[in-house]
Protein backbone atom coordinates (compact mmCIF):
# COMPACT_ATOMS: atom_id res chain seq x y z
CA UNK A 1 0.00 0.00 0.00
CA UNK A 2 1.59 3.27 -1.13
CA UNK A 3 2.42 5.84 1.54
CA UNK A 4 0.22 8.91 1.64
CA UNK A 5 2.19 11.87 0.44
CA UNK A 6 2.35 14.99 2.53
CA UNK A 7 2.45 18.53 1.08
CA UNK A 8 6.18 18.61 1.86
CA UNK A 9 6.67 15.73 -0.52
CA UNK A 10 4.97 17.48 -3.45
CA UNK A 11 6.65 19.68 -5.98
CA UNK A 12 5.64 23.26 -6.75
CA UNK A 13 3.86 22.23 -9.95
CA UNK A 14 1.95 19.52 -8.17
CA UNK A 15 0.87 21.91 -5.41
CA UNK A 16 -0.25 24.41 -7.99
CA UNK A 17 -2.23 21.77 -9.83
CA UNK A 18 -3.87 20.64 -6.58
CA UNK A 19 -4.78 24.22 -5.70
CA UNK A 20 -6.34 24.81 -9.11
CA UNK A 21 -8.34 21.59 -8.92
CA UNK A 22 -9.53 22.48 -5.43
CA UNK A 23 -10.67 25.89 -6.61
CA UNK A 24 -12.40 24.31 -9.58
CA UNK A 25 -14.28 21.85 -7.36
CA UNK A 26 -15.36 24.67 -5.03
CA UNK A 27 -16.52 26.75 -7.96
CA UNK A 28 -18.36 23.79 -9.48
CA UNK A 29 -20.07 23.02 -6.16
CA UNK A 30 -21.12 26.66 -5.79
CA UNK A 31 -22.54 26.80 -9.32
CA UNK A 32 -24.42 23.53 -8.75
CA UNK A 33 -25.93 25.04 -5.64
CA UNK A 34 -26.95 28.21 -7.50
CA UNK A 35 -28.48 26.14 -10.34
CA UNK A 36 -30.51 24.09 -7.89
CA UNK A 37 -31.82 27.23 -6.21
CA UNK A 38 -32.56 28.96 -9.52
CA UNK A 39 -30.12 31.81 -8.93
CA UNK A 40 -27.98 31.17 -12.01
CA UNK A 41 -28.43 29.86 -15.53
CA UNK A 42 -25.68 27.96 -17.26
CA UNK A 43 -24.81 29.69 -20.52
CA UNK A 44 -21.54 27.94 -21.36
CA UNK A 45 -19.99 24.59 -20.35
CA UNK A 46 -17.25 24.49 -17.82
CA UNK A 47 -13.73 24.56 -19.09
CA UNK A 48 -12.09 21.13 -19.47
CA UNK A 49 -9.47 20.22 -16.93
CA UNK A 50 -6.75 20.54 -19.54
CA UNK A 51 -7.67 24.19 -20.08
CA UNK A 52 -7.16 24.88 -16.39
CA UNK A 53 -3.56 23.61 -16.43
CA UNK A 54 -2.41 26.73 -18.19
CA UNK A 55 -3.80 28.98 -15.52
CA UNK A 56 -1.37 30.69 -13.30
CA UNK A 57 -2.04 32.00 -9.89
CA UNK A 58 -1.19 35.69 -9.66
CA UNK A 59 -2.29 38.81 -7.89
CA UNK A 60 -5.78 40.02 -8.69
CA UNK A 61 -6.03 43.74 -9.56
CA UNK A 62 -9.44 45.33 -8.96
CA UNK A 63 -10.37 48.07 -11.38
CA UNK A 64 -12.63 50.77 -9.86
CA UNK A 65 -15.92 51.16 -11.61
CA UNK A 66 -15.49 54.92 -11.96
CA UNK A 67 -12.11 54.40 -13.69
CA UNK A 68 -13.42 52.15 -16.43
CA UNK A 69 -12.08 53.14 -19.84
CA UNK A 70 -14.34 55.37 -21.83
CA UNK A 71 -15.11 54.92 -25.45
CA UNK A 72 -13.92 57.80 -27.65
CA UNK A 73 -16.57 60.29 -28.67
CA UNK A 74 -17.38 60.15 -32.35
CA UNK A 75 -16.74 63.39 -34.32
CA UNK A 76 -20.33 63.39 -35.55
CA UNK A 77 -21.62 63.37 -31.98
CA UNK A 78 -19.39 66.33 -31.11
CA UNK A 79 -20.78 68.37 -34.00
CA UNK A 80 -24.36 67.57 -32.95
CA UNK A 81 -23.62 68.74 -29.39
CA UNK A 82 -22.11 71.98 -30.67
CA UNK A 83 -25.11 72.56 -32.93
CA UNK A 84 -27.55 72.06 -30.04
CA UNK A 85 -25.53 74.43 -27.84
CA UNK A 86 -25.63 77.09 -30.56
CA UNK A 87 -29.39 76.66 -30.94
CA UNK A 88 -29.86 77.10 -27.18
CA UNK A 89 -27.75 80.30 -27.17
CA UNK A 90 -29.73 81.73 -30.10
CA UNK A 91 -33.00 80.88 -28.34
CA UNK A 92 -31.92 82.74 -25.18
CA UNK A 93 -30.83 85.78 -27.22
CA UNK A 94 -34.16 85.75 -29.08
CA UNK A 95 -36.10 85.56 -25.81
CA UNK A 96 -34.19 88.54 -24.38
CA UNK A 97 -34.87 90.53 -27.56
CA UNK A 98 -38.59 89.72 -27.40
CA UNK A 99 -38.76 90.84 -23.76
CA UNK A 100 -37.06 94.18 -24.46
CA UNK A 101 -39.18 94.74 -27.56
CA UNK A 102 -42.35 93.96 -25.60
CA UNK A 103 -41.38 96.46 -22.88
CA UNK A 104 -40.85 99.14 -25.51
CA UNK A 105 -44.23 98.43 -27.12
CA UNK A 106 -45.94 98.53 -23.70
CA UNK A 107 -44.29 101.86 -22.88
CA UNK A 108 -45.40 103.38 -26.20
CA UNK A 109 -48.93 102.06 -25.69
CA UNK A 110 -49.15 103.59 -22.20
CA UNK A 111 -47.91 106.92 -23.58
CA UNK A 112 -50.54 106.88 -26.34
CA UNK A 113 -53.33 106.01 -23.88
CA UNK A 114 -52.25 108.80 -21.52
CA UNK A 115 -52.19 111.27 -24.42
CA UNK A 116 -55.67 110.14 -25.51
CA UNK A 117 -57.07 110.54 -21.99
CA UNK A 118 -55.54 113.98 -21.46
CA UNK A 119 -58.07 116.67 -22.29
CA UNK A 120 -57.30 120.32 -22.70
CA UNK A 121 -59.20 122.58 -20.32
CA UNK A 122 -61.33 124.93 -22.34
CA UNK A 123 -62.85 128.05 -20.77
CA UNK A 124 -66.28 128.82 -22.26
CA UNK A 125 -66.42 132.21 -23.97
CA UNK A 126 -69.52 134.25 -23.02
CA UNK A 127 -69.57 135.80 -26.51
CA UNK A 128 -70.51 132.43 -27.92
CA UNK A 129 -73.66 132.06 -25.80
CA UNK A 130 -74.64 135.67 -24.99
CA UNK A 131 -76.76 137.59 -27.51
CA UNK A 132 -77.55 140.58 -25.28
CA UNK A 133 -76.28 141.59 -21.87
CA UNK A 134 -78.15 139.99 -18.92
CA UNK A 135 -80.72 141.62 -16.57
CA UNK A 136 -82.78 143.18 -19.37
CA UNK A 137 -86.46 143.83 -18.53
CA UNK A 138 -89.28 146.24 -19.22
CA UNK A 139 -89.66 149.17 -16.83
CA UNK A 140 -92.05 148.28 -13.96
CA UNK A 141 -95.52 149.80 -14.19
CA UNK A 142 -97.39 151.49 -11.36
CA UNK A 143 -98.14 148.10 -9.81
CA UNK A 144 -94.51 146.99 -10.11
CA UNK A 145 -95.23 144.46 -12.86
CA UNK A 146 -92.44 143.78 -15.36
CA UNK A 147 -91.16 141.09 -17.72
CA UNK A 148 -88.07 140.22 -19.77
CA UNK A 149 -87.53 142.74 -22.54
CA UNK A 150 -87.62 140.64 -25.71
CA UNK A 151 -87.75 143.75 -27.88
CA UNK A 152 -84.05 144.41 -27.33
CA UNK A 153 -83.20 140.98 -28.79
CA UNK A 154 -82.92 140.83 -32.61
CA UNK A 155 -85.79 138.74 -33.93
CA UNK A 156 -83.53 136.26 -35.77
CA UNK A 157 -81.57 135.63 -32.56
CA UNK A 158 -84.51 134.97 -30.25
CA UNK A 159 -84.47 131.16 -30.79
CA UNK A 160 -80.85 131.16 -29.61
CA UNK A 161 -81.79 133.07 -26.46
CA UNK A 162 -84.58 130.59 -25.75
CA UNK A 163 -82.17 127.64 -26.14
CA UNK A 164 -79.65 129.31 -23.82
CA UNK A 165 -82.34 129.79 -21.18
CA UNK A 166 -82.71 125.99 -21.00
CA UNK A 167 -79.04 125.32 -20.22
CA UNK A 168 -78.55 123.40 -16.93
CA UNK A 169 -77.18 125.43 -14.04
CA UNK A 170 -73.85 124.00 -12.80
CA UNK A 171 -73.52 122.76 -9.23
CA UNK A 172 -71.58 125.28 -7.08
CA UNK A 173 -68.12 124.18 -5.94
CA UNK A 174 -65.77 125.26 -3.18
CA UNK A 175 -64.28 128.01 -5.41
CA UNK A 176 -67.61 129.29 -6.72
CA UNK A 177 -68.69 132.82 -5.74
CA UNK A 178 -71.44 132.76 -3.09
CA UNK A 179 -71.57 136.38 -1.81
CA UNK A 180 -70.80 139.94 -2.91
CA UNK A 181 -70.17 143.08 -0.84
CA UNK A 182 -69.78 146.61 -2.19
CA UNK A 183 -69.24 148.83 0.88
CA UNK A 184 -69.46 152.14 -1.04
CA UNK A 185 -73.13 151.53 -2.01
CA UNK A 186 -74.14 149.23 0.89
CA UNK A 187 -74.53 146.06 -1.21
CA UNK A 188 -74.40 142.71 0.59
CA UNK A 189 -76.14 139.99 -1.39
CA UNK A 190 -75.93 136.29 -2.27
CA UNK A 191 -74.56 135.12 -5.62
CA UNK A 192 -76.34 132.36 -7.56
CA UNK A 193 -75.21 130.46 -10.63
CA UNK A 194 -76.84 131.65 -13.83
CA UNK A 195 -78.17 135.08 -14.84
CA UNK A 196 -81.55 134.18 -16.31
CA UNK A 197 -84.88 135.69 -15.32
CA UNK A 198 -85.51 133.21 -12.52
CA UNK A 199 -81.96 133.32 -11.11
CA UNK A 200 -81.95 137.13 -10.82
CA UNK A 201 -85.05 136.96 -8.64
CA UNK A 202 -82.86 135.33 -5.95
CA UNK A 203 -79.89 137.71 -5.93
CA UNK A 204 -76.82 138.50 -8.02
CA UNK A 205 -76.34 136.06 -10.89
CA UNK A 206 -72.97 134.80 -12.16
CA UNK A 207 -72.83 134.22 -15.90
CA UNK A 208 -72.35 130.53 -16.68
CA UNK A 209 -68.84 129.92 -18.00
CA UNK A 210 -67.25 132.98 -16.42
CA UNK A 211 -64.27 132.68 -14.08
CA UNK A 212 -64.40 131.98 -10.36
CA UNK A 213 -63.19 134.60 -7.85
CA UNK A 214 -59.42 135.00 -7.73
CA UNK A 215 -58.88 133.11 -10.97
CA UNK A 216 -57.42 134.57 -14.14
CA UNK A 217 -60.39 135.63 -16.24
CA UNK A 218 -63.58 137.64 -15.96
CA UNK A 219 -66.16 137.10 -13.19
CA UNK A 220 -69.39 138.38 -14.82
CA UNK A 221 -72.09 139.35 -12.29
CA UNK A 222 -75.45 141.00 -12.93
CA UNK A 223 -78.51 142.11 -10.92
CA UNK A 224 -81.56 144.30 -11.32
CA UNK A 225 -81.62 147.99 -10.46
CA UNK A 226 -85.33 148.64 -9.93
CA UNK A 227 -86.98 145.25 -9.26
CA UNK A 228 -86.33 142.18 -7.06
CA UNK A 229 -84.55 144.13 -4.33
CA UNK A 230 -82.86 146.76 -6.54
CA UNK A 231 -79.47 145.25 -5.60
CA UNK A 232 -77.49 147.17 -8.25
CA UNK A 233 -79.57 150.39 -7.94
CA UNK A 234 -76.53 152.62 -7.31
CA UNK A 235 -73.82 151.16 -9.53
CA UNK A 236 -73.49 154.59 -11.16
CA UNK A 237 -72.17 155.98 -7.84
CA UNK A 238 -69.09 153.77 -7.81
CA UNK A 239 -65.76 155.51 -8.33
CA UNK A 240 -62.32 154.18 -9.29
CA UNK A 241 -60.67 152.82 -6.16
CA UNK A 242 -63.89 151.53 -4.55
CA UNK A 243 -63.87 147.91 -3.38
CA UNK A 244 -65.89 144.97 -4.70
CA UNK A 245 -65.48 142.01 -2.34
CA UNK A 246 -66.34 138.49 -3.54
CA UNK A 247 -66.58 135.44 -1.27
CA UNK A 248 -66.24 131.73 -1.97
CA UNK A 249 -66.59 128.97 0.61
CA UNK A 250 -62.86 129.15 1.23
CA UNK A 251 -61.70 132.74 0.84
CA UNK A 252 -62.58 136.37 0.13
CA UNK A 253 -61.21 138.37 -2.80
CA UNK A 254 -61.00 142.16 -3.02
CA UNK A 255 -61.35 143.83 -6.42
CA UNK A 256 -60.72 147.54 -7.07
CA UNK A 257 -63.03 149.50 -9.41
CA UNK A 258 -61.19 150.89 -12.45
CA UNK A 259 -63.93 152.44 -14.64
CA UNK A 260 -67.64 152.56 -15.52
CA UNK A 261 -69.32 152.54 -18.95
CA UNK A 262 -72.87 152.99 -20.28
CA UNK A 263 -73.40 150.65 -23.26
CA UNK A 264 -76.10 149.25 -25.50
CA UNK A 265 -77.69 145.87 -24.56
CA UNK A 266 -75.89 144.19 -27.48
CA UNK A 267 -72.36 145.07 -26.24
CA UNK A 268 -71.65 141.49 -25.17
CA UNK A 269 -67.92 142.02 -25.67
CA UNK A 270 -67.72 143.42 -22.13
CA UNK A 271 -68.32 139.84 -20.91
CA UNK A 272 -65.31 138.45 -22.73
CA UNK A 273 -62.64 136.57 -20.80
CA UNK A 274 -59.58 138.56 -19.73
CA UNK A 275 -55.94 137.68 -19.24
CA UNK A 276 -55.98 138.79 -15.59
CA UNK A 277 -58.37 138.39 -12.64
CA UNK A 278 -61.22 140.87 -13.16
CA UNK A 279 -64.89 141.29 -12.23
CA UNK A 280 -67.60 142.92 -14.37
CA UNK A 281 -70.87 144.20 -12.80
CA UNK A 282 -73.86 144.66 -15.13
CA UNK A 283 -77.32 146.16 -14.58
CA UNK A 284 -80.06 147.95 -16.54
CA UNK A 285 -79.82 151.72 -16.94
CA UNK A 286 -81.18 154.36 -16.43
CA UNK A 287 -83.36 153.79 -13.40
CA UNK A 288 -86.98 152.93 -14.37
CA UNK A 289 -86.10 153.34 -18.08
CA UNK A 290 -83.89 150.29 -18.61
CA UNK A 291 -83.03 150.69 -22.29
CA UNK A 292 -79.27 150.55 -21.76
CA UNK A 293 -76.74 148.85 -19.48
CA UNK A 294 -74.34 150.17 -16.90
CA UNK A 295 -71.09 148.18 -16.70
CA UNK A 296 -68.56 148.52 -13.88
CA UNK A 297 -65.05 147.03 -14.29
CA UNK A 298 -62.73 146.08 -11.40
CA UNK A 299 -59.35 144.29 -11.05
CA UNK A 300 -58.17 141.96 -8.32
CA UNK A 301 -56.23 143.78 -5.64
CA UNK A 302 -52.62 142.69 -5.32
CA UNK A 303 -52.06 140.72 -2.11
Amino acid sequence: MPRKRTPEDLSVDELRRLLVEKRRRLRSDRLDHFRRTGRVVMLAPDLPPAALEGLRVGPVIDTPEDESPQAPVAPRRRWVDRLLLGIEILAVIGLVFILFNGLGILRDLNREVAAALAQETVTPTPLVTAVVLPSGHTPPDASGNTRPNEAEIPEHLRPIVQSIANLPVPTPGLETAIRIRIPAINVDAPIVQGDGWEQLKKGVGQHIGSANPGQRGNVVLSAHNDIFGEIFRYLDRLQPGDQVILYSQQKQYVYIVTRTEIVEPTRVDVMASTGEPTVTLISCYPYLVDNQRIVVFAKLQNP
